[in-house]
Protein backbone atom coordinates (compact mmCIF):
# COMPACT_ATOMS: atom_id res chain seq x y z
CA UNK A 1 0.00 0.00 0.00
CA UNK A 2 1.50 3.32 -1.04
CA UNK A 3 1.24 6.59 0.86
CA UNK A 4 -1.11 7.83 -1.88
CA UNK A 5 -3.38 4.80 -1.47
CA UNK A 6 -3.46 5.43 2.27
CA UNK A 7 -4.44 9.09 1.79
CA UNK A 8 -7.13 8.03 -0.70
CA UNK A 9 -8.93 6.12 2.07
CA UNK A 10 -10.21 9.45 3.46
CA UNK A 11 -13.81 9.85 2.41
CA UNK A 12 -14.53 6.12 2.14
CA UNK A 13 -18.10 5.64 3.37
CA UNK A 14 -19.53 2.54 4.98
CA UNK A 15 -22.84 1.32 3.52
CA UNK A 16 -24.79 2.60 6.53
CA UNK A 17 -27.74 0.98 8.20
CA UNK A 18 -29.47 0.74 11.52
CA UNK A 19 -29.19 -1.14 14.78
CA UNK A 20 -31.57 -1.80 17.64
CA UNK A 21 -30.02 -2.78 20.97
CA UNK A 22 -32.29 -5.46 22.40
CA UNK A 23 -32.90 -5.73 26.14
CA UNK A 24 -31.20 -9.17 26.27
CA UNK A 25 -28.13 -7.81 24.46
CA UNK A 26 -27.83 -4.87 26.84
CA UNK A 27 -28.26 -7.24 29.78
CA UNK A 28 -25.43 -9.49 28.52
CA UNK A 29 -23.12 -6.54 27.82
CA UNK A 30 -23.79 -5.11 31.26
CA UNK A 31 -23.38 -8.48 32.96
CA UNK A 32 -19.99 -9.13 31.32
CA UNK A 33 -18.66 -5.92 32.88
CA UNK A 34 -19.81 -6.99 36.35
CA UNK A 35 -22.06 -3.93 36.59
CA UNK A 36 -25.70 -3.74 37.59
CA UNK A 37 -28.22 -2.99 34.83
CA UNK A 38 -28.81 0.70 34.25
CA UNK A 39 -32.28 2.11 35.01
CA UNK A 40 -34.98 3.03 32.50
CA UNK A 41 -33.64 0.96 29.61
CA UNK A 42 -30.37 2.88 29.39
CA UNK A 43 -27.73 1.07 27.34
CA UNK A 44 -24.36 0.25 28.89
CA UNK A 45 -21.57 2.31 27.26
CA UNK A 46 -19.67 -0.85 26.24
CA UNK A 47 -22.20 -1.24 23.40
CA UNK A 48 -20.27 1.41 21.45
CA UNK A 49 -17.50 -1.13 20.84
CA UNK A 50 -19.63 -3.01 18.32
CA UNK A 51 -22.98 -1.29 17.64
CA UNK A 52 -21.60 1.47 15.35
CA UNK A 53 -19.56 -0.99 13.28
CA UNK A 54 -22.38 -3.52 12.87
CA UNK A 55 -25.03 -0.85 12.40
CA UNK A 56 -23.09 0.87 9.61
CA UNK A 57 -22.87 -2.54 7.89
CA UNK A 58 -19.13 -2.97 8.07
CA UNK A 59 -16.93 -5.29 10.12
CA UNK A 60 -13.53 -5.47 11.76
CA UNK A 61 -12.49 -7.78 8.90
CA UNK A 62 -13.48 -5.16 6.31
CA UNK A 63 -11.63 -2.45 8.22
CA UNK A 64 -8.52 -4.65 8.29
CA UNK A 65 -8.92 -5.25 4.57
CA UNK A 66 -9.29 -1.53 3.81
CA UNK A 67 -6.10 -0.80 5.74
CA UNK A 68 -4.42 -3.90 4.25
CA UNK A 69 -3.42 -5.36 7.59
CA UNK A 70 -0.29 -7.48 7.19
CA UNK A 71 -1.27 -10.24 9.60
CA UNK A 72 -1.40 -10.97 13.30
CA UNK A 73 -0.12 -8.14 15.46
CA UNK A 74 0.09 -5.65 12.59
CA UNK A 75 -2.81 -3.46 13.79
CA UNK A 76 -2.84 -1.44 17.01
CA UNK A 77 -5.67 0.43 18.62
CA UNK A 78 -4.66 4.01 19.32
CA UNK A 79 -7.93 5.31 20.76
CA UNK A 80 -11.68 4.98 20.95
CA UNK A 81 -13.32 8.40 21.38
CA UNK A 82 -16.96 8.09 22.38
CA UNK A 83 -19.22 11.13 22.50
CA UNK A 84 -22.63 10.70 24.07
CA UNK A 85 -24.87 13.58 23.02
CA UNK A 86 -28.02 11.90 24.38
CA UNK A 87 -28.55 8.65 26.30
CA UNK A 88 -28.76 5.42 24.30
CA UNK A 89 -31.82 3.32 25.08
CA UNK A 90 -32.80 -0.30 24.57
CA UNK A 91 -35.22 -1.18 21.77
CA UNK A 92 -34.61 2.11 19.92
CA UNK A 93 -33.67 2.01 16.25
CA UNK A 94 -30.45 3.96 15.63
CA UNK A 95 -29.27 4.96 12.16
CA UNK A 96 -25.51 4.35 11.87
CA UNK A 97 -23.49 6.21 9.23
CA UNK A 98 -19.84 7.01 8.81
CA UNK A 99 -16.55 6.37 7.14
CA UNK A 100 -12.83 7.03 7.17
CA UNK A 101 -12.02 10.60 8.24
CA UNK A 102 -8.21 10.49 8.53
CA UNK A 103 -5.50 8.39 6.90
CA UNK A 104 -1.81 9.10 6.55
CA UNK A 105 1.50 7.30 6.21
CA UNK A 106 3.86 7.99 9.13
CA UNK A 107 7.58 7.27 9.35
CA UNK A 108 9.06 7.51 12.84
CA UNK A 109 12.48 8.98 13.60
CA UNK A 110 13.66 5.39 13.99
CA UNK A 111 12.51 4.50 10.46
CA UNK A 112 9.45 2.47 11.39
CA UNK A 113 6.46 2.91 9.09
CA UNK A 114 2.77 2.77 9.97
CA UNK A 115 -0.46 4.06 8.55
CA UNK A 116 -2.62 6.10 10.93
CA UNK A 117 -6.29 5.59 10.07
CA UNK A 118 -9.37 6.99 11.83
CA UNK A 119 -12.99 6.21 11.17
CA UNK A 120 -16.03 7.98 12.58
CA UNK A 121 -19.57 6.65 12.87
CA UNK A 122 -22.57 8.64 14.07
CA UNK A 123 -25.69 7.14 15.60
CA UNK A 124 -28.91 9.07 15.18
CA UNK A 125 -32.43 8.44 16.39
CA UNK A 126 -34.21 9.96 13.39
CA UNK A 127 -34.23 13.43 14.93
CA UNK A 128 -30.61 14.09 15.85
CA UNK A 129 -27.19 12.56 16.43
CA UNK A 130 -27.14 10.82 19.81
CA UNK A 131 -23.60 9.39 19.79
CA UNK A 132 -20.41 9.72 17.78
CA UNK A 133 -17.57 7.21 17.78
CA UNK A 134 -14.11 7.96 16.39
CA UNK A 135 -11.66 5.05 16.39
CA UNK A 136 -7.97 5.50 15.58
CA UNK A 137 -5.84 2.56 14.51
CA UNK A 138 -2.26 2.00 13.35
CA UNK A 139 -1.46 -0.40 10.55
CA UNK A 140 2.20 -1.32 11.09
CA UNK A 141 4.19 -1.91 7.91
CA UNK A 142 7.05 -4.30 7.44
CA UNK A 143 8.01 -2.43 4.26
CA UNK A 144 6.88 0.78 2.47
Amino acid sequence: MTAGEVAALVGHRFPGGSYRIAHWENWLLTDCTGAAPLPDGLVHPIALFHVPILGSRTSIAELFELGRAEGGGSVSLVSYDWEYLRPLREETEYRCEGGIVEAERVTTDGGRIFDAVAFRIELSDGEQVVARVTNRWRFHRSRP
